[in-house]
């Protein structure tokens, strides 16, 4: 068999190609209209690299056809095209830029007519990037928001419920203001269950949730908001727009990249090299150190007793875990769920593991997540690093800095979320 870490590293890398825009966005473009223009709007981690594949795909296919459009992306994800323009913008925490992002996007869309085409290109990170506060409500609020959100605990589906209810452009409202023209949305999915109300806070689908439900999350994880946002979520002025609205009638949305899709092609990977894999699910979602434990304890029943699958095998997992913040450390979901394993696992050997986030930035940390192994837990012995001490502190980037294991890929520019493998060689 392979070195652990190398098969491990392969099949990470086929997960996120399996979610490569340039060839997951042109089997779902839609023609352009017969009379009408073709307008090209989005936002995410994905969104520009989606623009470019879009803009190659229409020179090829439609190529006396005219495009025009505004994307917004992350700092650092831009890629060049000839006719969208691509814009940058900070995230997790918005900014001036992204605020401006959403603006311009809302004027690009408006005045069309029935006979236009909108083509809205999603991925995840959109809910940050194209940002728009509700009536009262600054940017500095909703920086404020962002940052009580990121440190709650709470899931991203939660999360996002909340930001629609924050929103101009968010739950529905930016397919609203693209109304009367036919939007078509492309999505790559970051989201547990691939809900398109979930992906980028839905801003082209209808929504589900109600400022009540927003309410009682922030109550729930005991939020602490500005008075702004409080006073938004309780006067409950203009509720989202919902499945009923006839606008939706003209809207339609394909998914383009999943993270089921990721995980299949990367149990390809471990087929290839002897090992049997096993898909646990895509959408795990709680404490990122709990579900490190969790997947430790199966590893371990792997080795000890064959079940539930036979060494030597990967146990495959997908979704987004979340961190309640305690300490002042460094690191993301994605490494501190890697710790949570090597805590618990203590140097066993023949247990090998990666956690990592598809889009190369593990929560707002410039690395993608970690790899452990028993020499992992060794090296920290050696050097007197204690994992629960880190965990207590929320520094897992400290501890893999120091005892080695960081994975750092720099952006990929796609997002199915999170990616970990546990390889139980035998």
């Amino acid at each position: 068999m392979k070195d652990p870490e190398i098969l491990l590293q392969e099949m990470f890398e086929a997960a996120v190609a399996a979610a490569d825009p340039m060839l997951c966005v042109p089997p779902c473009l839609p023609d352009p209209p017969a009379g009408g223009r073709t307008v090209v709007i989005g936002a995410g981690k994905a969104s520009a690299v989606m623009g470019q594949a879009l803009e190659r795909h229409f020179a090829e296919k439609h190529p006396g056809v005219l495009i025009e459009g505004v994307i917004v992306t992350r700092y650092g994800y831009a890629v060049p095209c000839e006719r969208i323009e691509i814009l940058e913008a900070a995230h997790p925490v918005p900014d001036e830029a992204g605020l401006a992002a959403a603006g311009r996007i809302l004027e690009t869309v408006s005045g069309l007519t029935e006979n236009d085409l909108v083509i809205c290109l999603i991925s995840g990170g959109g809910s940050a990037l194209l940002t728009l506060p509700a009536e009262g409500m600054t940017l500095a609020d909703k920086q404020a928001v962002n940052q009580a959100l990121l440190a709650s605990g709470a899931t991203i589906n939660e999360m996002n419920c909340i930001r629609r209810h924050l929103s101009r452009i968010k739950g529905g409202q930016l397919a609203a203001a693209c109304a009367p023209a036919r939007v078509v949305s492309i999505l790559i999915s970051d989201v547990p269950g691939d809900e398109p109300q979930a992906i980028a806070s839905g801003p082209t689908v209808p929504d589900l949730t109600t400022f009540e439900d927003a309410r009682r999350l922030v109550e729930m994880y005991g939020m602490s908001l500005p008075a702004s946002a409080i006073r938004v979520l309780e006067a409950a002025e203009r509720e989202t727009p919902k499945p009923d609205n006839p606008l939706f009638r003209k809207c339609e949305v394909r998914m383009a990249a999943t993270p089921r899709r990721s995980l299949q092609v990367a149990a390809e990977v471990a087929v290839g090299a002897g090992v049997t894999p096993l898909i646990l699910g895509d959408s795990l979602e709680g404490e990122s150190r709990e579900v490190g434990t969790v997947l430790a304890g199966i590893a371990a029943s792997v080795q000890r007793h064959g079940t539930p699958v036979a060494a030597p095998a990967v146990l495959l997992s997908g979704g987004e875990t979340t961190v309640t913040l305690k300490g002042d450390g460094r690191g993301g979901p994605n490494a501190e769920c890697a710790l949570g394993m090597l805590a618990s696992l203590a140097g066993q050997p023949g247990i090998h593991a990666i956690c990592c986030d598809t889009d190369g930035i593990d929560g707002a940390v410039e690395t993608a997540g970690a790899m452990i192994g028993p020499g992992t837990f060794e090296r920290a012995r050696a050097a007197g690093l204690d994992p629960a001490l880190y965990l207590r502190n929320n520094d897992a980037y400290g501890f893999f800095d120091a005892a080695g294991g960081l994975v750092k890929t720099g952006p990929t520019r796609t997002n199915v979320n999170d990616f970990r493998a546990v390889l139980i060689t035998g």
